[in-house]
C-alpha cells in the first residue's frame, strides 16, 4: 500500500517502545527518502523539577535522576532484551527518530527514513473480491507475532521507562521545531486519536495509484491506497491500524487505551 508503514508503535512513549517495536514492524514496504529537518542547535535537558508550561494538558512528574543519552540504550534492553533491541530499534538518534514518528502517526504521512525501527521485507498482498482488489486475508496473519510481542511488554514498565526517558524526548521534540510544546500531549493526542479509528467491514477495497511516465513500476505493491475516500483521508496511524485486520486491530487498540490509563495515573 501506498506509503507502507510499519504499524504505529506503542506510539506511546517508550510507552510506545515496546508496541513502537512490534507496531512499526507490523507492515512493511521499501523506504520513502525523506530528508529530516535539520536540528537546531543542541539545548540544555529540561530540569526535571520545572513546572511545566501554561496551558499544558498532560504533565508529568519526571524523577530527579533521569535517564541520560548513554542509559537509554541499556535501559531499553531491560525492558525488551538485547535480541529484541538489537534486530529491530534505530538506535542512532532514538529520541527525535521517536518523537518525530509518534508526531507523523497523527498526521497524513510517517516518513519511514525517519522509523525508530527497522523496516521489514514483507511485501503487502492484495487479492480480488466481488471483481475488485482488496487486502488479501493472510495479511493479518503476519502481524500476530508482533501483536503477541506487544501484549508481552508490561506497560507499567513500559511507561516507568518513558517517563525516565521523557527529558531526553522533550529536548528532541522541541529541536524539530515545537519549542513551546509538550511531548506527552501531543502522544496523548495521538493514542486518542488512533483509539478512535473507525471500524469498517472486511475485507477492505484497495487500488493502484496512477502513476504517469515511461519507465514501469516494478514495485506495484509500494503504490496502493484505500479505495474508500473517508479510509485514505484517516491519519497515517490510523490507516495502519485498520490494515492489520478487525482482530488485530481490537487487540491493539486494548494495548493502546492500557497505555493511556497508565499514563494518565497518578504518581
Amino acid at each position: 500500500m501506498k506509503r507502507d508503514l510499519q504499524l504505529l508503535v506503542l506510539v506511546g512513549a517508550i510507552v510506545a517502545t515496546g508496541l513502537m517495536v512490534s507496531l512499526w514492524r507490523i507492515t512493511s514496504g521499501p523506504p520513502i527518502i525523506t530528508t529530516a529537518p535539520p536540528s537546531p542547535p543542541a539545548a540544555a535537558l529540561p530540569d526535571p523539577a520545572a513546572p511545566t508550561e501554561p496551558g499544558t494538558r498532560h504533565p508529568l512528574t519526571v524523577p530527579t535522576a533521569p535517564l541520560t543519552a548513554d542509559g537509554l540504550v541499556p535501559a531499553l534492553i531491560d525492558l525488551l532484551g538485547r535480541k529484541s533491541v538489537m534486530s529491530y530499534l534505530q538506535l542512532e538518534e532514538f529520541p527525535r527518530r521517536f518523537v518525530a514518528t509518534v508526531d507523523n502517526l497523527g498526521r497524513s504521512h510517517a516518513p519511514p527514513a525517519l522509523w525508530p525501527v527497522h523496516p521489514t521485507p514483507d511485501r503487502f498482498t492484495v487479492e480480488e473480491h466481488e471483481g475488485a482488489a482488496v487486502i488479501a486475508a493472510d495479511n493479518s496473519m503476519r502481524y500476530e507475532p508482533f501483536v503477541l510481542l506487544v501484549e508481552s511488554v508490561d506497560v507499567s514498565q513500559a511507561v516507568a521507562l518513558y517517563v525516565r526517558a521523557y527529558p531526553l524526548l522533550q529536548r528532541a521534540y522541541e529541536q524539530l521545531g515545537y519549542p513551546n510544546r509538550y511531548f506527552n500531549d501531543r502522544l496523548v493526542a495521538v493514542i486518542d486519536q488512533l483509539l478512535q479509528t473507525p471500524e469498517r467491514k472486511y475485507p477492505l477495497k484497495v487500488q493502484l495509484i496512477e502513476v504517469k511516465g515511461p519507465v514501469p513500476s516494478v514495485r506495484p505493491w509500494v503504490r496502493y491506497e484505500y479505495a474508500d475516500p473517508a479510509l485514505e483521508s484517516l491519519s497515517s496511524g490510523q490507516k495502519m491500524l485498520l490494515r492489520v485486520g478487525p482482530e488485530n486491530q481490537r487487540r491493539l487498540k486494548a494495548r493502546l487505551a492500557a497505555i493511556r490509563k497508565e499514563l494518565a495515573a497518578p504518581r
